[in-house]
């Protein structure tokens, strides 16, 4: 398999820092690495961005998750593997990347659940790296960034 592209935020030089920025921004309210890790892998999955799928599983191993935690976070909902409040940043993260599929985008019951974990700065930073991390899905799928490749 080969790229089709290089990545359009290396061909535009100015486009990554501030995406690199926002992610750093994502990443500073406090919320366990692990977590923001778990959002990145969820969504990548969703999408489709093997790139990002495979990003998403070796900084879990590196940040020394557990298979079953890394390998069943596409079946969060059904796996005993996660903390309530996991559930509810993934499910959050879940509905804010599949937006056409919820009538109004993101239901009270998710939010609510969500607000009952964290605070409005939390929340922010989920909400913030689901974001980023749809931007680099964007990126790398259409252009079939290999996994591993960078």
């Amino acid at each position: 398999m080969e790229a089709r592209m290089k990545n359009p935020a290396t061909i535009i030089p100015t486009a990554m820092k501030p995406i690199m920025e926002l992610m750093k921004a994502a990443q500073s309210q406090g919320l366990p690495q692990e977590l923001m890790e778990m959002i990145h892998l969820r969504v990548s999955q969703i999408n489709g961005c093997s790139f990002c799928v495979d990003a998403g599983l070796k900084s879990l191993r590196k940040l020394g998750e557990s298979d079953e935690r890394i390998g069943l976070v596409a079946a969060w909902r059904e796996a005993p593997y996660y903390t309530d409040a996991e559930r509810a940043a993934l499910e959050l993260a879940e509905a804010s990347t599949r937006l056409s599929e919820n009538a109004g985008g993101v239901s009270d019951e998710v939010w609510n659940n969500a607000a009952g974990h964290f605070d409005e700065r939390q929340l922010a930073s989920i909400l913030l790296m689901t974001a980023v991390t749809n931007l680099f899905n964007r990126l790398n799928a259409p252009i079939r960034q290999v996994a591993g490749s960078w």
